[in-house]
């Protein structure tokens, strides 16, 4: 992308224009993609980092320096973010490790206590509550990606956005949801 469009185009998504975080999201997602599937070599999790990646550029870009390319910088935040994946996810191995070696298994009961249905219930209706406080575009894609069971194609072709707008909202959505939980749980 030419210099001269390129600041213009961040320009216009630091002022919310959504047309310009889908130009944005469209012009770089191969590189970024291919990017992170060679350093991870694994295609869901390079895609899952992609998506990520967006949300937290996205989310700082107030603080991008037009003076530099968009596409260092977002190999820059999408490498750091690798990196801190693998480390989380090496510790959680670890840890998981560590358990299965001191642990013994011992069957529990299958049927969840009057208790544990009381609570989920009270979980449910606390993330059904928070769900109907985001913005109507969350609601809906939360609710057809995960109360209606529909695939990205179809939800793509329900709302006729495209895949990476779809994928976009989705995570801005899980996001606020797990922020909305988190004030909770504190």
């Amino acid at each position: 992308m030419e210099a001269k469009v390129e600041k213009e185009i961040i320009k216009r998504a630091k002022a919310g224009d959504q047309t310009a975080f889908n130009l944005l999201f469209n012009s770089y997602w191969d590189a970024l993609f291919f990017f992170l599937n060679d350093r991870t070599l694994n295609y869901t999790l390079a895609e899952e980092l992609a998506i990520e990646t967006f949300a937290k550029a996205f989310d700082k870009l107030a603080l991008f320096d037009e003076e530099q390319p968009f596409i260092a910088w977002i190999l820059t935040i999408a490498k750091n973010h690798q990196i801190d994946r693998f480390r989380r996810t090496q510790k959680e191995n670890v840890t998981h490790k560590e358990i299965d070696e001191n642990d013994t298994y011992e069957p529990q009961d299958l049927e969840p206590s009057p208790e544990d249905l009381m609570i989920s219930n009270q979980d449910l209706d606390l993330i059904l509550s928070h769900i109907k406080s985001l913005k109507k575009e969350y609601r809906t894609i939360l609710k057809m990606r995960y109360f209606e069971d529909l695939s990205y194609k179809e939800i793509e072709k329900k709302l006729d956005e495209s895949a990476s707008t779809v994928r976009v909202k989705l995570f801005r959505a899980k996001k606020m949801l797990a922020t909305l939980l988190k004030k909770d749980a504190n």
